[in-house]
């Protein structure tokens, strides 16, 4: 589409009671962020309350039909996706208006690519349209669903804001706080790894308040939609205005700061649980538990349920969950795992879902008979759930899609770390309704993290893994040879895999960066990293974690055994080059003596280089001799890599995490930039 065109959905497809609406950007050094937040609008073009202002503080809006569903992984960075009931949303509402905001003085200018996408239940895009001209604004408003005599239609905006999100949400009507500078968010405490978290009853949590930029007190940009405005000049007589922000935040369950003494006797006593893993012996039991107690917890949680369907195309309503359900097919009855119900308005959306746990594999016929039947019975889709990752162009199973039925099917995927993740999330950052969902989401993560429940995630780099590695060592292994693909794409289930597991624990965003160009296919861009595998021996990636102040590099060298975890700061203090190295060293006491340290120069060439350890007394020898300008610092941690595929102590799988984990709790969490503090740690305004 292009800018001001508007189309209606039933137009396009018959699916459209439920839409998703990505938005996605991309920027040269995989760091550049912005949010994304939707306003209701009534018929005065206004919010009828602060409920209708949905974005992270508040992701949830309109009675359930709004969400945000957070960011998603694409073949060329990630993309921030919003779930739409348009069914359930309220009929008072007759707008929706989708946007984004960038903060700490940046602009949409620095990033590229900017896009905004719709598809409809079934996940088949309808729309697409790119944002143009938002070199000079911080808030951008990239399109509009809205109703007209009866029907759902979308508007291509790209309306820029030079006063950020503020000015944005002011427009329309959401209440600004001008007294809320002084307030600080209140901090959420971090569990340490291992802890058994206490139970949820008496919890005094506080959302972290919402953030805004500097320049929130500015005008409006331009109403033309061909102009966006630019920042208006300050008064040099009027004092500053204090810092505001819409007052959305709400209190929620999370769970308590700290553990209650055990009144046990000795610790050999075990808490009772709600969902026990003792007397499970074989797969199909742990198939069978797995798939009873996450439907449960999903049936009687909201926003668990919510979180873990929006996606799919599911209507926000009364969601039931029922297991083992025997539907007919041809001679032989089918069981799925389990069946999800979800109820708006009269309308029923009902998805099957075949479960694996322990690392067993989908099986295609079991997955093709359920998406048969599901189209047989109007059914909108079949979801599978096990430990494996899907990946973007790259299906876990291949199903035969029928184009002669009217009636489509979708076919999703969950991994169990995704569902680890979400629940994570909701539990330990953003809070559930009250304490007893926080206590049956509690019960869930003790279950899907025991090591009897089978549902660990990604835990086998799969039967290529040990030949490639004997290729690299004898220098045997080819270009083009598949077995190194099948690596590459068992590299990125993991680093996905990562990504889910320390976004869950920090509650901050982590994201796989990908420095691909748009368009391209996912399939061309694996063959070429195995063709580099196979020359170079390494496997390399990079994560963005939100509020640091770059990437972190994994690099795993198949040829000498070492995973190396990296990550270059930029140094832009003012004074001397060896006052600089001297704060980092002040800010690194805590980190590891075996820290590698190297000074990154301007232009060709590198700086020197030295261990912690040996600049802890000596922090000149890192000061490039010839005067070079110092443009950043590279810290690194080298580790020995596991020989196993698999999860044991030994696996590489579980060397890496070990890595990840050491490396930003020892290293990345202690320099931390102060410009780029992590959202939960900014001052309101």
């Amino acid at each position: 589409m292009v800018k001001g065109a508007n189309v209606g959905l039933t137009a396009l497809s018959e699916n459209v009671g439920s839409v998703v609406v990505g938005l996605g950007w991309s920027s040269a050094t995989g760091e550049g962020d912005a949010d994304v937040s939707v306003l209701l609008l009534d018929g005065d073009g206004k919010v009828r309350s602060d409920d209708d202002f949905c974005f992270y503080n508040n992701p949830v809006a309109g009675g359930g039909s709004v969400q945000l569903l957070g960011k998603t992984p694409t073949a060329d960075g990630s993309e921030d996706r919003i779930s739409f009931d348009l069914d359930a949303v309220p009929q008072e509402v007759d707008k929706v208006v989708v946007a984004a905001s960038r903060y700490g003085g940046s602009r949409f200018g620095e990033l590229h690519d900017l896009r905004l996408t719709l598809a409809d239940g079934a996940g088949d895009g309808l729309v697409r349209f790119a944002v143009e001209e938002a070199d000079e604004v911080s808030a951008v408003i990239f399109g509009e669903l809205y109703r007209q005599s009866g029907e759902w239609k979308f508007r291509a905006v790209g309306q820029g804001y030079a006063s950020g999100l503020a000015g944005l949400a002011t427009d329309y009507g959401v209440d600004i706080d001008d007294d809320a500078a002084e307030e600080e968010p209140e901090q959420e405490p971090k569990q340490e790894p291992g802890q058994e978290p206490a139970e949820a009853e008496a919890p005094q949590p506080t959302a972290p308040v919402a953030r805004v930029p500097a320049q929130a007190t500015g005008a409006r940009a331009d109403e033309a939609p061909t102009a966006p405005a630019l920042a208006p000049a300050p008064d040099p007589v009027a004092p500053p205005k204090p810092a505001r922000r819409p007052r959305t935040a709400k209190k929620k369950v999370t769970l308590p700061r700290t553990t209650r003494k055990s009144l046990a006797d000795n610790e050999s006593w075990r808490s009772a649980r709600l969902f026990p893993v003792s007397a499970l012996k074989s797969d199909r039991e742990r198939e069978t538990r797995a798939t009873s107690v996450v439907l449960a917890v999903m049936a009687q949680v909201p926003e668990f349920g919510r979180r873990l369907t929006a996606g799919f195309g599911a209507p926000a309503g009364r969601m039931e969950t029922y297991t083992e359900v025997t539907l007919p097919h041809g001679e032989s009855p089918r069981r799925p795992d389990g069946v999800v119900r979800v109820e708006r308005a009269g309308k029923l959306w009902t998805a099957l879902v075949e479960t694996k746990t322990n690392g067993n594999a989908l099986k295609p016929d079991q997955v093709q008979a359920y998406m048969d039947i599901a189209a047989r019975r109007g059914y909108e889709a079949a979801i599978t759930l096990s430990n494996d990752v899907a990946l973007e162009g790259s299906p876990l199973v291949d199903v035969r899609i029928d184009g002669r039925r009217k009636h489509k099917v979708a076919l999703w995927h969950l991994s169990w770390a995704e569902v680890v993740h979400q629940a994570q999330m909701l539990i330990r950052h953003e809070g559930v309704g009250n304490a007893v969902h926080a206590w049956l989401l509690q019960e869930l993560l003790h279950y899907l993290q025991h090591e009897n429940s089978g549902c660990h995630g990604f835990q086998n780099m799969g039967a290529a893994w040990v030949p490639v590695r004997r290729g690299i060592d004898d220098e045997t292994l080819c270009q083009g040879d598949a077995r190194a693909l099948e690596v590459i794409e068992n590299w990125e289930r993991l680093v996905r895999q990562v990504c889910l597991r320390l976004g869950g624990e920090l509650g901050q965003k982590v994201l796989p960066v990908q420095r691909t160009r748009r368009g391209s296919d996912p399939g061309v861009r694996r063959a070429e990293l195995a063709d580099h595998l196979c020359e170079q021996g390494r496997l390399n990636a990079e994560i963005r974690i939100e509020g640091t102040p770059g990437v972190l590099a994994i690099t795993a060298d198949l040829r000498t055994g070492k995973l190396r975890t990296s990550i270059e700061i930029p140094s832009a203090e003012p004074g001397y080059p060896l006052s600089r190295v001297k704060r980092l060293i002040r800010r690194l006491a805590e980190a590891p003596a075996d820290l590698h340290i190297e000074t990154l120069v301007d232009g060709e060439g590198t700086g020197p280089r030295g261990t912690l350890e040996r600049l802890r007394p000596e922090p000149a020898d890192i000061v490039p001799k010839d005067g070079a300008q110092i443009t950043g610092f590279r810290l690194s941690l080298f580790k020995g890599m596991g020989n196993g595929r698999g999860s044991a102590e030994t696996g590489f799988i579980r060397s890496v995490d070990e890595a990840v984990d050491r490396f930003h709790a020892q290293v990345v969490a202690q320099v931390e930039a102060p410009a780029r503090r992590s959202r939960s740690e900014e001052p309101a305004g």
